[in-house]
């Protein structure tokens, strides 16, 4: 399983339209390409200048699913957010393999 995390940091200006665009739009329209199987948006806890950090978390299947979301869903994906909330947020993306899970 990948698991392929989406750090924001979004402008307060902007926070509400964000979130909500988010939650109704984005998120939706990543899960909506099949290459994942399950999402997730998380507030990061901590004081922040500038702005509010959301951790958004894609669980796919394998790598081969990964990649196919970025090579053909990404960039369009990337550049609507980027364009509707330009000079307003700040992201970084990190990719990880799930050696084990633990559940109780």
């Amino acid at each position: 399983m990948i698991l392929y995390n989406v750090t924001v940091n979004i402008d307060h200006s902007v926070h509400d339209e964000w979130l909500e665009w988010m939650l109704t739009k984005h998120i939706p329209d990543v899960m909506q390409t099949g290459c994942f199987i399950e999402s997730r948006i998380s507030k990061v806890h901590g004081e922040e200048d500038g702005g509010v950090t959301y951790a958004i978390q894609y669980l796919a299947p394998n790598q081969d699913q990964y990649d196919v979301y970025q090579q053909l869903f990404a960039p369009k994906l990337q550049h609507e957010h980027s364009m509707k909330f330009q000079g307003k947020f700040g992201a970084f993306r990190t990719v990880l393999t799930i050696v084990e899970e633990f559940k109780k």
